[in-house]
């Protein structure tokens, strides 16, 4: 499936990512669990709302994680009120798991990733989604340079 153009303008970003099958379906996950973790800071005493985060979403099941024990507990104890909540804005929610997971701390500084190399397979991918775009479009310049990097 490829990105429906209008007048000769080239497609966005958004509009590939919707368009584009495979990554359809992940941006969906990714805007599901955006719509759960404002739900669930909605229902939550603000003091935990920067400690708790939605993780995932699967068949019914939410998983929370939370910085800490105490605040997992917390959360453990208005688990029948966040079903409620989720229920009532049309997710259906049979289980929530919340799990402790610490977050990275405000302030620290990111330790240099090293560079992996570009498999194969994901040259192939680059390759063929840039292919697919006009031929003066940024994205496909960029694509195809990330694509010839070794």
């Amino acid at each position: 499936m490829t990105a429906k153009r209008n007048s000769g303008t080239p497609p966005t970003v958004t509009t590939l990512l919707e368009t584009e099958a495979h990554v359809a379906r992940l941006t969906a996950h990714a805007g599901r669990l955006l719509q759960l973790q404002r739900q669930l800071e909605l229902a939550l005493p603000r003091q935990l709302t920067k400690v708790v985060r939605v993780a995932n979403y699967r068949l019914g099941k939410v998983i929370i994680h939370a910085a800490n024990g105490a605040v997992a507990v917390k959360v453990r104890q208005i688990v029948p009120a966040l079903v409620e909540t989720y229920r009532q804005n049309g997710t259906e929610v049979n289980e929530i798991d919340v799990k402790v997971q610490p977050m990275r701390p405000t302030g620290t500084k990111d330790v240099p990733a090293q560079q992996v190399p570009i498999g194969d397979k994901a040259k192939r991918g680059l390759t063929s989604l840039a292919q697919k775009l006009p031929a003066d479009a940024p994205l496909r310049l960029a694509l195809e340079r990330l694509a010839a990097k070794d």
